[in-house]
């Protein structure tokens, strides 16, 4: 990995050999171009927190985009795979680069329920791009906004970079939805997702199950196995994670105390919103807002 040239701030750590954490982060008010030369044994995972950018390859003849909240998976072991990203304002993404060598240790005998893994891909490139779950979005906010002392500093990344990458995986690792049968009917599909959409357009006060099986004319017992197959949880256990996910949201604008955020998600007292986050988050709303607010070296 060679010295990175670049506008817009740009930072290294080296966690052990062939792993490394880099941080990408545009404060300007136009875009900026960041490159890095990374050679065909490492593998790429980006995760973009903030804003949008774009990647590009071959020389800018091909590009893909990338938005806030999503990730992009690059591997290619027959060329190198420079990092040529122009990150739009008020935008930040952490990556983590890790050797191919270093990645197998990783998993060991475990590696083969990952695709690109698999004996027949791994002389293959590969590409994918994917949502950020609400758990990386926690970590990602912490490697970025957290303070941490130099002591522990490289301890700290280290340990985040393997979180990272374990809740990756165990979201890519959820049920093989193409495989299930009830996705063979075409019209309980839309049904489910039309469930979907209105537990999250009445978050605050959610219809019972027997309430949204009527209303989308699916039975009790195809809609809990129909959510369950399509979104890899139950309706309300992915309202709760929607839920809590909101709510951090809306802390991070600022703009609203612990209550008011309660009260919107459907929390009638600030109690018991504080306990729920703590049990998504494992801290407190008002810890959290301490942490985004906390500045390098304080």
């Amino acid at each position: 990995m060679e010295k990175n040239i670049a506008e817009g701030t740009f930072e290294k750590i080296r966690l052990e050999e062939g792993f490394y954490l880099l941080k990408f982060r545009n404060e300007q008010q136009q875009p900026v171009k960041l490159l890095r030369n990374i050679n065909s044994n490492f593998i790429q995972f980006h995760f973009f927190g903030k804003g949008s950018g774009k990647f590009f390859f071959n020389n800018g003849s091909y590009k893909i985009p990338l938005s806030e909240e999503n990730s992009l998976l690059l591997y290619n072991p027959k060329r190198d795979l420079p990092i040529d990203l122009e990150l739009q304002p008020n935008s930040w993404l952490i990556s983590v680069v890790v050797s191919i060598k270093t990645f197998h240790a990783l998993f060991s005998e475990e590696a083969g329920y990952i695709s690109f893994l698999s004996i027949e891909n791994r002389d293959k490139q590969y590409y994918k791009d994917a949502p950020l779950s609400p758990g990386m979005m926690i970590v990602l906010s912490q490697l970025e906004n957290y303070s941490v002392a130099n002591i522990i500093r490289n301890l700290y990344y280290k340990a985040k970079a393997y979180e990272l990458l374990s809740l990756y995986f165990n979201k890519a690792a959820g049920p093989d939805v193409e495989q299930c049968p009830f996705l063979n009917d075409e019209e309980n599909v839309l049904k489910i997702r039309k469930a979907k959409e209105i537990i999250i357009a009445n978050m605050a006060e959610p219809p019972s199950l027997q309430e949204l099986s009527r209303e989308i004319n699916l039975s009790l017992k195809k809609l809990k196995e129909g959510f369950k197959q399509i979104y890899g949880d139950s309706v309300f256990s992915f309202l709760f994670d929607y839920k809590m996910e909101y709510a951090r949201k809306l802390l991070d604008t600022g703009e609203y105390n612990v209550n008011e955020v309660g009260l919107r998600v459907g929390y009638s007292t600030s109690s018991h919103f504080i306990a729920a986050f703590k049990k998504k988050f494992g801290t407190t709303p008002k810890k959290y807002l301490m942490s985004l607010t906390t500045e390098p070296g304080q």
